[in-house]
This record gives C-alpha cells, structure tokens and sequence, in this order.
C-alpha cells in the first residue's frame, strides 16, 4: 500500500526513527515507511508489524500450557493424597489382627486422620489467601510423605504411635485440599474452569479406588500389609519438586480479572461467609457426601467380606479390595464425567441446575444403597451392581459443589471458604462415621451374641450401614436449599469481583473493592 502525506504529521501512541531521508513510525500494530523519492516528494509504505503480536501470542501460549500442566500436578498429587487415604482401608483386617484391636479402633484410624486434618484446615485456609500457596503445598506434602512412611515402621505392640503417626498424616493433607482448588479457580473462569475442577476431581474416586487395590495387592505380594504404605511417599516427594519447579502459581483473582481485591481480616472472611445461604447450604449437603463416603470407603471391603463367608463363599481381602477398587474407580469416573457434562449443558437452562445436579445425587442413591444392603446376604454380583450405581449417583457432585463454592465466593476468600467447608463436612461427615459404625456395630454384635462368627459380623455392620442412606436422603434437602439463594450469591460475587457495587457500605467496598 503506498501514498502521499504531507511533510509533517504526528501518531499517537507510536514511536518515530528518523535515519537520513527515511523516517520509520512504528506502533504495535503497523511499521509506517517514509522515503524521498527522485522528484523530492514522501511516498509512505506501510507494512504489517507482527513481531509483538506473534511475541504476546507465544508468552499467552506458555502460559496457557504451564496452566495445563499446573492441573495435572494437582490432579498427582490429589491422586496420591487419596491413595493414601484408602489404602489401609484395603489391609484393614490385617491392620487389626497385627495390632490386635476391635472394630471401633479400627474406625478411629480413619477419624484421627480426619481430626487433624480439620482441625488443621482452617489454618492453612488462612494462610492459602495470603501467603505462597506453593510454599504452604510442597511443605505440607513433603511432612504427609514422611509421615506416611514412618507409620510402616511402628511396631505391633504401640498402635497409639501408629495412631498418631496416621493422625499427623492428616496435616499435610489440610495444607494441599484447601489450596488447589483455588488454584485452578484462578488459573481458569467460567466453563474451562468447570472442566479443569472436573480433572481435578477425578483423582479423588481414581485414587480411592487405587488405594484399594495397590495396597492390598501390594501387601497380598510381599506378604506384609506395611508395604502397602510404602508406596506413595517417593511419589509424594517427587510431587514436591515438581511443585517447587514447575507449578505456576497465578496471582489471586487473575483469570476473574480481580486483582483489585485484597485480603481482610480472618473474622471479617468469616461473618461474611456465614451470611452466604449457599455456601452454608452446599457445605451441610457436602458434609452428607462426606459422611456417607467416608462409611463406605472405610467398612465396604470388610462388610463384603462377612458378607461373603456369611454366603458360603469367603474371598480373600486382596479380591475383595480389588473388586471394590475397580467398581470405585469406575463409579466415581462415571460420576464426575457425567455430573461435570450435565452441569455444562444445565448451565444455558437455569441458573439453579448445579445445586439441583447435587441434590439428585444424593436422593437417587439411596434406593441403591438400600437395595445393596439388602440383598448382600443373598447374591454378591447384584450387591455389586448396586454399589456401583450407588456410588456413581454419589459421585455426581464431586466437582460440581466445589465449582458453586467458586463461584459464589470472591478469590481472597476462597482458601478460607474451602478450609471452613473441610472442617465442618469432615466433623459433621467422616471424622465420625467409620467410628460411630464400628461403635454401633459393635454394639449390635454384643446383643446378638458369639461376636466372631460370620452371621453376627454381616448383620453388625449391615444394621449399623443403614444409617447412610437416610444422612444421603439429609444431603439432598441441602442442595434443594441451595437452589434457592445460588442465583443472588453468584450475582453478588460477581459485583464485587467487578468492583461494580454502588451499594456497597464504606467496609465493604474497603475489603472487597479496594483499589490497587
């Protein structure tokens, strides 16, 4: 393209390079020539300037793929976290004839666990909203990798070392749940992040279902349930590095284009969250999820295998943790895929499609869960099935809850959200529910009578797992609840992510829209 103009002009925003008789104008976008020609009058040659383009389209690229990559690291590490968590599931009943206790000891191996790691996210959700969150990660799973490890090594006469060692484990855990999600939240907006969360979540069944059947199977090898524990800590130290080299952190808020905000005090995070409807209703609902996986992951294999000898046809507990391994990897996969697809697809239909996908749930599972009780003591194949549809229908809600929490919630409270969600979900849920079944078992046992024969173990637990199906149909009112306010907590998040609340009173628009 060429022209004429006149001796002088002036661009804004460009920058000119005089060099004898050539003048170069250059902006982000064109390079403008100027050159004298043979009759002294400016012909202009304008060619297209790509250069910054093609750079900021390069750096954009790398982020993106280091965005990418980031997730999978979450999703090893929350993998392995799980893994963990369920393996001595799986080697249970050599758990207890090695340390030579009952079931409630049993159960409370779980529950301390669970304690600490409660009890401990609320701190590091603290942390997580202000402070480095690959710092707090890489610490938190280099102490759950050393702790893991030591455990294998306590032996059969100080089960309360072992006991604390486990409890313990649950810290490193706390400093890793509450912050990835958050994380990935800031990485991504709107249906990529829906789709990312769903990656992440898929770890959690997977890795359950793995912690089964590694475990079991590993120790089933080398004859020594201590092995099975013995696995995932060079994992976890790996993860570490990869942490600490690779993972991008994102600045708080950067993919909501929020980084006006900045933190509040913790008291100040608190009410606010606690004036939240649907927070509070998705954490209650939540806490039904918790409390009946946490049941099932815990005492599942052992009730399957009473059941089976009750049956006639006794299996080991490496078959026995495989089977259940298998159906939780494939049930939780199903769930999360389709629960994360219908929440896309609901998304366009109504506001309110999330807390209802939970509700669902929760509601449909109970006839399953029911019916798998039911029918245990007669045939194992269609206990199975049931489980299996059971657990799917659970499994609904996995990343579906923590998308709602992300986006009813501003950025620099979402670690805090996450922490206080964990804490009350695992006091109300699975700190307490493989205790209170082997409590209430055991006590079912008592009245029956001859404790150790295969009838009173199946009845024991089949009574005492009845509990689960009325907390799930519990849940599922919850998440009804939160349809009612999810629509106006999402807008108000939004207002004050975008600094557009003219309503705001003079603290709020301090702590929420203060800027930068």
């Amino acid at each position: 393209m060429s022209g004429s103009l006149p001796n002088y002009f002036i661009l804004d925003d460009m920058s000119v390079e005089v060099v004898g008789q050539c003048s170069t104008i250059e902006s982000d976008k064109t390079k403008i020539l100027e050159v004298g020609n043979n009759e002294g009058e400016s012909e202009i040659s304008v060619s297209s300037n790509t250069t910054s383009q093609k750079a900021a389209q390069a750096k954009s690229n790398n982020k993106l793929r280091r965005s990418y990559v980031t997730v999978g690291i979450l999703f090893l590490v929350n993998l392995l976290n799980y893994m963990d968590r369920f393996t001595i599931a799986g080697v249970l009943d050599q758990v207890k004839d090695y340390y030579h206790i009952n079931n409630a000891q049993g159960g409370a191996l779980q529950t301390a666990f669970i304690v600490t790691y409660m009890i401990f996210a609320p701190i590091f959700g603290y942390l997580g909203d202000r402070y480095s969150r690959k710092a707090i990660m890489a610490v938190g799973i280099f102490l759950w990798s050393i702790m893991t490890l030591a455990g294998s090594f306590v032996p059969r006469e100080n089960f309360y070392a072992f006991l604390a060692l486990r409890a313990l484990v649950g810290i490193g855990e706390a400093s890793y749940s509450t912050i990835a999600p958050t994380i990935i939240a800031d990485l991504f907006t709107k249906e990529k992040r829906s789709q990312m969360l769903m990656v992440f979540y898929f770890a959690i069944p997977v890795g359950s279902g793995l912690g089964y059947i590694v475990g079991s199977n590993v120790a089933a090898a080398l004859h020594e349930w201590q092995w099975a524990l013995r696995v995932t800590p060079g994992l976890g130290i790996l993860c570490v590095v990869l942490i600490a080299l690779v993972l991008r952190e994102p600045p708080r808020g950067e993919a909501d284009g929020a980084h006006h905000l900045r933190n509040t005090s913790w008291l100040a995070d608190i009410k606010h969250l606690s004036k939240n409807k649907s927070f509070l209703m998705t954490t209650f609902g939540f806490t039904a999820v918790a409390f009946v996986a946490g049941a099932l992951a815990w005492w599942a294999p052992s009730f399957m295998s009473a059941a089976l000898q009750f049956e006639g046809n006794p299996k080991t507990d490496a078959k026995i943790s495989f089977i259940f391994g298998i159906i939780t990897c494939m049930a939780g996969i199903a769930g999360v895929a389709i629960g994360g697809e219908v929440s896309q697809r609901l998304k366009s239909v109504t506001s309110q499609g999330d807390p209802l996908i939970c509700a669902f749930g929760l509601l449909a599972c109970c006839p399953f869960l029911f019916g798998a009780l039911v029918v245990s003591r007669h045939n194992s194949a269609v206990t199975w099935i049931l489980i299996f549809f059971g657990e799917t229908l659970l499994c609904l809600n996995w990343s579906v809850q923590a998308d709602i929490m992300m986006y009813i919630v501003v950025p620099t409270r979402r670690s805090t959200a996450a922490a206080i969600q964990i804490l009350i979900s695992h006091l109300l849920g699975d700190a307490g529910s493989p205790y209170l079944i082997g409590v209430v078992s055991m006590s079912v046992a008592e009245s029956i009578g001859n404790e150790e024969s295969a009838y009173t173990r199946f009845y024991s637990l089949q009574y005492a797992m009845y509990m689960t199906t009325f907390v799930a149909a519990l849940g599922g009112g919850f998440f009804l609840a939160c349809a009612l306010f999810v629509t106006q907590d999402r807008a108000r998040a939004d207002k004050a992510i975008k600094a557009l609340d003219s309503d705001s009173t003079s603290e709020n628009q301090a702590s929420l829209a203060a800027s930068a």
